[in-house]
């Protein structure tokens, strides 16, 4: 029994001992941090640099390697559902989340401005309508529209071909024709 009761009071005065150190030593640390500026030494300035210098290594990620984008899963049971249809959805499966280039030729030799005018009211519209485009004028009568999700490439296809001017878009090396180019005007 007696060495029961010393067991348990050493473990009392061990804990005591511990609970005081940590306390000490807590202090000791919140003292430092509350400590003035002025009155850094260069050991607590060296410390503070390596913290910092250790925080920015962590913490930036520009440190990090780049994650690879999740390829999309395909589905070849959707391609028989498609039926004739199947290689153009192969090919709109195979773009999702992808960046795409989508290729328009103005009708009628417009100038630039004019071609800066048109591609602009287009790629407002496509972005009011939910597609995320940037445009860039590659000629007078060219432009590139660049895509974020590939896949919906082919809805801007089919908004395009119906606008008025559009020669030709092409979209992975495949031409699809506008259904309203510019008549030429007769001059009298």
């Amino acid at each position: 029994m007696r060495i029961q009761g010393g067991l348990a009071a050493g473990l009392l005065l061990l804990t005591l001992c511990c609970f005081q150190l940590g306390v000490v030593g807590g202090a000791e640390k919140a003292a430092a941090k509350k400590k003035n500026p002025a009155d850094y030494t260069d050991a607590d300035l060296e410390r503070l640099s390596r913290e910092w210098e250790d925080e920015e290594e962590r913490g930036d990620p520009d440190n990090y390697p780049p994650r690879p984008k999740p390829q999309p899963t395909f589905d070849p049971s959707k391609l028989q559902a498609a039926g004739k249809d199947g290689a153009e959805s192969i090919l709109k499966e195979s773009k999702k989340g992808q960046t795409l280039m989508v290729f328009v030729k103005l009708a009628g030799n417009p100038p630039r401005p004019e071609t800066d005018k048109r591609t602009g009211f287009w790629e407002e519209s496509l972005r009011q309508g939910g597609i995320l485009v940037q445009r860039y004028i590659v000629s007078d009568d060219k432009a590139i529209f660049m895509i974020q999700d590939g896949s919906d490439a082919w809805k801007m296809k089919d908004f395009l071909i119906e606008q008025e001017g559009v020669l030709e878009v092409e979209i992975e090396q495949k031409k699809y024709p506008g259904k309203k180019p510019f008549k030429p005007k007769m001059e009298l």
